[in-house]
């Protein structure tokens, strides 16, 4: 109803690529990923192949130096689609930036190209078990010895742990501070000492692989810390997470039209009564609801967007949009699953994969309360 002039022809021809191939090489294989806990190697290279992958590196770095509108695409598509096992916007909008942003050029060429081809999978590692939205509080040690540092902890809930070849690590290079002594270290998976624990078994997302991992005295080479110096990392944590957020928020908004939509079509040939349930009342006036909301969302969604692409997106405002993208987005497949009936709840259909695989939207990137405290402290 409200055109998204962000996208012209080019973007929406690039949009038809993206949906044609999850349609052809990710689609017909999910339900087995799902039961593998991960997706295939092979689907990366494909995309890496196409250009599906870091869209936004310079040509120098593999990429075709795309702006983040591409991303947005690709991460949409995944969401609409219900492919929640494809861990691509982690690495290409998370993962690859940091390094982009803050690495050496060394480190740039050596792991950038490989990103975009998909050769190398990546991962950041920041939540342990004792420490998840609180970043001050982990334990991870990377202590300097001479040309290499000694990293020593464990991490959890870590997104593509099991495929992943380069972790960013979030660790304390001085234990002694706080944010002060947090540093960012680029660990290969491959080193000795670094070991990947259980393929998480979750309630939703089944197809991503979630895992633990451990280091134990896993030598880094100094050369791997990003950025000039160390203590470093709690700022470019902080740099980055508005862009984290509003890629949760674009795949929430995403998901939430796809339920939307499924559940329009199911009212339509579902009969109850003798009549079809998008004859009652209710089930107009409960999808009429929900498609205001979720029309407001995406017209947020779509701002922010705009702020990001200016560079102008401020942590306050990234988390008002993830805080209330991914309550809309539980909201919408609650009710969704509702309309299905007793349909909704069989795993076989999408809108129950999409009610499981949403919860989890308001606890990452930062829960949904610490959102809300950070609104609150920029009052």
């Amino acid at each position: 109803m409200i055109p998204r002039t962000l996208f012209d022809a080019d973007l929406e021809g690039f949009r038809d690529s993206v949906r044609k191939f999850l349609e052809q090489e990710a689609a017909p294989y999910h339900e087995q990923w799902e039961k593998d806990g991960q997706v295939s190697r092979e689907l990366w290279r494909k995309a890496g192949e196409l250009g599906f992958l870091c869209p936004m590196l310079p040509e120098e770095y593999g990429g075709v130096g795309a702006d983040f509108r591409y991303s947005a695409v690709i991460m949409e598509e995944i969401s609409r689609a219900g492919l929640s096992g494809i861990g691509w916007g982690l690495h290409s909008d998370i993962v690859a930036p940091y390094i982009l942003n803050y690495g050496s050029e060394d480190q740039k060429q050596k792991y950038l190209p490989k990103m975009a081809s998909g050769e190398m999978i990546t991962a950041i590692a920041m939540t342990e078990p004792g420490a998840g939205s609180d970043l001050q509080g982990v334990k991870t040690t990377a202590i300097r010895q001479g040309d290499h540092y000694i990293l020593n902890g464990s991490k959890t809930f870590i997104t593509n742990g099991q495929l992943a070849d380069l972790v960013i690590v979030v660790a304390k290079t001085d234990p002694k501070e706080g944010a002060k002594g947090t540093s960012l270290l680029l660990v290969e998976t491959a080193w000795e000492g670094f070991e990947k624990g259980q393929n998480l078994n979750k309630v939703g997302m089944k197809a991503q692989d979630t895992s633990e991992l451990f280091f134990q005295d896993v030598k880094v080479p100094a050369d791997n810390l990003l950025g000039a110096m160390e203590g470093q990392g709690f700022f470019q944590l902080m740099q980055e997470l508005p862009a984290e957020r509003l890629q949760v928020a674009l795949t929430a908004v995403a998901a939430a039209e796809a339920a939307w939509q499924w559940t329009l079509d199911y009212v339509k040939e579902r009969k109850a009564f003798g009549k079809p349930v998008i004859a009652f009342q209710n089930t107009r006036f409960k999808l009429a609801e929900l498609k205001a909301e979720i029309t407001a969302a995406r017209v947020f969604t779509d701002r922010c967007l705009e702020l990001h692409l200016d560079k102008k997106l401020d942590i306050p405002t990234a988390a008002m949009l993830k805080q209330h993208t991914t309550d809309l987005q539980c909201k919408v497949m609650d009710e969704c699953v509702q309309l299905h009936g007793g349909y909704g709840y069989m795993w076989e259909y999408p809108i129950a994969r999409a009610w499981a695989d949403s919860r989890v939207q308001r606890i990452y990137a930062g829960t949904n309360e610490i959102m809300k405290e950070i609104v609150a402290r920029s009052f």
